[in-house]
């Protein structure tokens, strides 16, 4: 069954253009999915599109309600810091989880949560950094080896060893089995 529906197409950063109609093509309530299809219905056909929309014709989106609060309470406890280089302007920071927030066991609790810069954050997502349960810096051995400009040297290398700052309060603090868990992945991709 479709649904008819609206969506907004991203032009370019904080621009959007209402497309209407818009096909709901699936729902998938389990994963909190809904396929949109763009098709040029009629009446939309004549509209003038930017480059952008012919580019994009159908996607997922999928969105996650509880992350403000989540961030919020991360921020909270972390002083709105990075933990791994305490670099402090909240608009460059997000809410990395430990547990990835797709895995069941990935819960929106501050104990499995820390702040990072963006850049600290993808290196973390992409296992380039690894954080140990007794709050040490690791980062990947082939990176360490690498040869390039100054982000690679002081943002990442030279973050090797070093522990992460930590929230004031021990009820924050970031889980331990959580951490060994996560690192035990970063050390079987990171050779």
């Amino acid at each position: 069954m479709a649904f008819l529906s609206c969506c907004f197409a991203r032009l370019r950063p904080n621009v959007y253009q209402a497309v209407y109609p818009a096909r709901v093509a699936h729902v998938d309530l389990d994963r909190s999915q809904v396929l949109i299809s763009l098709e040029e219905l009629s009446g939309f056909a004549d509209h003038e599109q930017s480059s952008v929309e012919r580019e994009w014709a159908e996607y997922i989106a999928k969105r996650r309600v509880h992350q403000p609060a989540f961030r919020a309470m991360v921020m909270r406890a972390y002083e709105t810091q990075c933990t791994v280089c305490r670099f402090k302007h909240g608009e460059l920071l997000d809410a990395a989880h430990i547990t990835a927030d797709s895995d069941a066991a990935g819960d929106a609790t501050v104990t499995n949560g820390m702040a990072m810069c963006k850049i600290h954050h993808a290196a973390y997502d992409q296992n380039f950094l690894g954080v140990s349960a007794d709050y040490r810096i690791h980062i990947n051995a082939a990176l360490l080896e690498e040869i390039d400009g100054p982000m690679l040297k002081h943002g990442l290398q030279e973050m090797h060893g070093t522990r992460i700052t930590l929230p004031q309060s021990t009820r924050d603090l970031p889980d331990r089995d959580r951490l060994s868990a996560r690192f035990k992945a970063f050390l079987d991709t990171s050779g």
